[in-house]
């Protein structure tokens, strides 16, 4: 019997979808899609205030082999509760939130089934309505009723809707309204997409291409869901060697390298440049710094001072560095703005970047659209890309290790540690606490000259206390190192390495 409670990952759904995953169950059928999408539409019917024979849903999927059976079992179940249920097919995870928007559609809520960049034997859903993406505690309740859901669902009344067509035609005209001004568009730009023979193709082949746009060097843009050619998370370092050798053999002026189901992407500048980290955090800001003067971005809290000092010096923005995690960074954007703050942008150094004017999604093909419209701009004036974050500086050193700890309350151990080194911090003169701090430990150090931060906190999976530092000059962690591990030696519970440190 499936444990539905233990299907949510986060605001997600994930599980296995395909036999052959060793030491693991497949814990997503057709009956357990029919559940959830029955339950789905029950949530649904409540949040929007309308009778369940009133409700219009969309189910699309990415190419994944299991994606037939999962669709079937949703269409099924939201069918049987009364909805009416139609069948995107192949669509990009953008795509389906903007099947809520798109007038032509106007879908109540839409799911992708999708288990983003994981490999092709794992499957989830995604859901949205007109406000954006789910939270954790909306899924968490789906799942609930889903597992007191009798599916029996037998038939389904197909309904056919090409929302991959109509957004390919949504993102034209949205990137010819950005370019008015540049001749030619995007006639004069060659920007290279890697696909990953995910969903992502279409952005190459019906979007760049019919506008222009030189796609030539672009690889793997047909859809298939055993992801022959390369792994399905881009941001994995084979995709990224392989697309920035393309960027430089082509010439081109933008790569793109696309997930599975087109939600997450990773960019490259020209030369194969990657614009990823605090670069891609500081082009996100860039991008929107005449639509939000003096606005909030909220990021992680492992970027560094020298994006903290772009966008607060060059940008004039407020940067406030929050918890780690998509989530917890786009909580606090939306936290910041009901206190009526602009926080435009939740981003961070993993590598997305949602927007409050796109519901806050994590959309890699939005800011795709955002960054080859500013480069073609600038192209136009015989600059490229990376002029937008001119003037962005860089750590010289950036390391980060994990301390083994023995005890049995790393929680209590882990209080008294950074309460401890609170007081250290204000008492020692090379360090500089650095507040507010939502996460561990933020401290600022000047060691000789040599400039930078680190902070200590709990890692997210292990159990264990995580150190992340960098420095401005060769040879600055290892100076704030030594110090950090007189202090540590204080606790016996913390093992610290005593000649040399584990990277």
């Amino acid at each position: 019997m499936i444990d539905f409670m233990k299907l949510r990952h986060g605001s997600d759904i994930r599980g296995v979808a395909a036999e052959g995953i060793e030491g693991e169950e497949v814990t997503l059928t057709e009956e357990v899609a029919g559940a959830i999408g029955g339950s789905f539409a029950y949530w649904l019917g409540f949040k929007v205030g309308k009778n369940p024979y009133d409700l219009r849903i969309c189910v699309g999927h990415d190419p994944r082999l299991s994606a037939d059976e999962l669709t079937s079992g949703l269409l099924k179940g939201i069918t049987m509760f009364g909805a009416e249920a139609s069948d995107a097919g192949l669509a990009a995870t953008p795509a389906m939130f903007m099947s809520t928007i798109l007038p032509n559609f106007d879908f109540d809520g839409a799911v992708m089934i999708t288990a983003g960049h994981l490999p092709s034997g794992r499957n989830g859903f995604k859901f949205f309505t007109k406000e954006g993406a789910l939270e954790a505690e909306d899924v968490a309740s789906i799942l609930k009723t889903a597992s007191r859901y009798n599916f029996v669902g037998e038939y389904y009344e197909e309904r056919p809707e090409n929302v991959l067509e109509m957004y390919a035609a949504y993102l034209r005209q949205m990137i010819s309204m950005g370019l008015k001004e540049v001749p030619g568009g995007l006639k004069d730009m060659r920007i290279v997409v890697d696909a990953g023979n995910g969903s992502g193709g279409f952005f190459a082949t019906e979007v760049l291409e019919k506008l222009g746009a030189d796609i030539s060097g672009s690889k793997y843009l047909d859809a298939d869901g055993s992801f022959p050619n390369r792994p399905a998370d881009p941001a994995d370092p084979e995709v990224i060697a392989s697309v920035r050798k393309a960027v430089r053999e082509n010439n081109a002026d933008l790569g793109i390298a696309f997930g599975a189901d087109a939600g997450k992407a990773v960019f490259f500048g020209p030369g194969g440049i990657p614009l990823c980290g605090n670069k891609l955090a500081a082009l996100a800001a860039a991008i929107a710094a005449e639509d939000h003067p003096g606005g909030t971005v909220v990021t992680d809290s492992l970027t560094s001072n020298e994006l903290h000092e772009f966008l607060e010096e060059k940008l004039g923005f407020k940067h406030v560095m929050y918890r780690r995690g998509f989530r917890n960074a786009v909580s606090k954007a939306k936290e910041l703005r009901a206190e009526g703050e602009d926080a435009f942008l939740a981003a961070g150094t993993s590598g997305f970047a949602a927007y409050s004017d796109n519901c806050f999604l994590d959309d890699g093909i939005f800011l795709a659209v955002q960054l080859v419209i500013n480069a073609a701009q600038l192209k136009s004036q015989g600059k490229n890309i990376a002029a937008l974050i001119e003037g962005l500086g860089s750590p010289e050193e950036a390391k980060t290790m994990k301390y083994e700890v023995e005890s049995n309350d790393l929680d209590g151990l882990a209080a008294r540690i950074f309460e401890d080194m609170k007081v250290w911090a204000a008492e020692t003169a090379e360090l500089e606490l650095s507040e507010p701090s939502y996460e561990g430990v933020r401290v600022n150090y000047d060691i000789e000259g040599n400039k930078g931060w680190f902070l200590l906190s709990k890692a997210l999976h292990d159990p264990v206390l995580a150190l992340n530092i960098e420095s401005g000059a060769a040879g600055g962690t290892d100076k704030a190192l030594t110090m950090i591990g007189r202090f540590l030696r204080n606790y016996e519970e913390v093992i610290v390495p005593s000649t040399r440190f584990k990277w």
